[in-house]
């Protein structure tokens, strides 16, 4: 039997959003491990077995260094007809271990989920990412990437041996978001203790330095000080710089106006509740959390970077700002904020367009894609 390894920095990212693709490769006969850290005890379905693999959240770590030797040495002995790599971190180092090992599988996939540089990096930081590419492509066949500029940047700097593909995301259930009627969305919002009149921007994102919850909050305190006093943000996830944005937001005495809701999965409430979907980040892939606000009908005001770009389309879906502009942000909201027919209007293109990234559009193209690289392997 054919066996391949699915790579991420964690697993809860493979639990996340691989599943239903480790059900269509189990019935296509494989045999498959899954490789990342370990953050939760829940288990993942469709797998023959789990390699706990504790990736250091940095690129510089001389703790990934030692674990690309460990990986080199399960590569070693399970012998991987197909490596299918995932996230840029797991990314580099398993293909740093398939070098260390001196036994390259027939095929090395690299799905990326959006490179942690563009045109508008520095130099040095554009510099060392592409150097950590190029140096693994000795062992990189395939390259699948989410969005246009990524795209161009493979393309560009030939990161790939064989073959590059585009695909649409990795796929939304459009079943599990669907939109809500008024009523429902009243019911919805006295149940999480919101008024009927207020107006609501949700952000679904890890809280770090990239995701820029930090600009949102300050664009808070702008608006409130405007008169918009019954604009709320409401802030759904964890991570390292939720406390220090809690104490933020307290000094800026807004902490009526900024939810913070802590990790949740049941994400599609929050948006069936709001108004508008935000983001201020600096990067993307083609970001979930935009394709399932689109589907559950939310316009999208959005900072103007790759990812974001190929989900909204200006003044029809919603509004790209420039990445940090407070002003360009906060007069976006204040347009929709001012025109209900305006907000019903986007509300129906985002619909529109979030069916292009349905998973039952996206899942079987990937599927074929990587069958027909490995036909091309054996």
């Amino acid at each position: 039997m054919k066996k391949m390894l699915f790579s991420a920095s964690t697993l809860s990212h493979i639990e996340n959003f691989h599943i239903p693709y480790l059900e269509q490769f189990k019935r296509h006969g494989y045999i498959i491990h899954v490789m990342g850290k370990p953050n939760n005890k829940s288990t993942i379905p469709y797998v023959d077995k789990i390699i706990p693999i504790s990736f250091e959240k940095n690129m510089f770590s001389i703790k990934n260094l030692i674990i690309s030797f460990k990986v080199a040495k399960i590569i070693k002995a399970e012998s991987y007809d197909i490596i299918n790599l995932h996230t840029t971190l797991a990314a580099f180092f398993t293909r740093l271990g398939i070098i260390l090992s001196l036994k390259k599988p027939k095929l090395v996939i690299n799905t990326v989920h959006g490179y942690l540089f563009d045109s508008k990096s520095s130099f040095f930081k554009k510099t060392i990412m592409l150097l950590a590419e190029k140096f693994t492509k000795c062992v990189t066949n395939t390259i699948i990437v989410m969005n246009s500029e990524d795209y161009d940047i493979a393309l560009r700097h030939k990161l790939y041996k064989d073959n590059l593909y585009t695909i649409d995301g990795m796929g939304i259930d459009l079943s599990s978001f669907q939109p809500a009627s008024f009523q429902d969305k009243i019911n919805l919002r006295k149940e999480h203790s919101f008024k009927d009149d207020d107006f609501l921007l949700v952000y679904v994102a890890e809280f770090s330095k990239r995701k820029n919850q930090k600009f949102l909050i300050s664009s808070m305190k702008r608006l409130i000080s405007d008169g918009f006093t019954n604009i709320k943000l409401v802030l759904l996830g964890d991570g390292a710089l939720l406390e220090e944005l809690k104490v933020y937001t307290k000094e800026l005495d807004i902490v009526d106006n900024v939810i913070f809701t802590g990790y949740t999965k049941d994400t599609c409430t929050y948006y069936k509740l709001s108004d508008i979907c935000v983001s201020s980040s600096r990067s993307e892939g083609l970001p979930f959390n935009i394709m399932e606000a689109m589907s559950v009908g939310l316009p999208i005001i959005a900072s103007n970077v790759k990812g974001h770009s190929d989900l909204v389309i200006p003044n029809e879906n919603g509004f790209l700002f420039e990445y940090n502009d407070i002003d360009e942000f906060c007069s976006y909201i204040k347009t929709i904020y001012d025109d209900k027919n305006l907000l019903s209007k986007m509300s129906i293109k985002s619909q529109e367009v979030a069916k292009r990234y349905s998973l039952d559009v996206v899942l079987q193209n990937t599927i074929d894609i990587v069958c027909k690289e490995n036909e091309s392997h054996l």
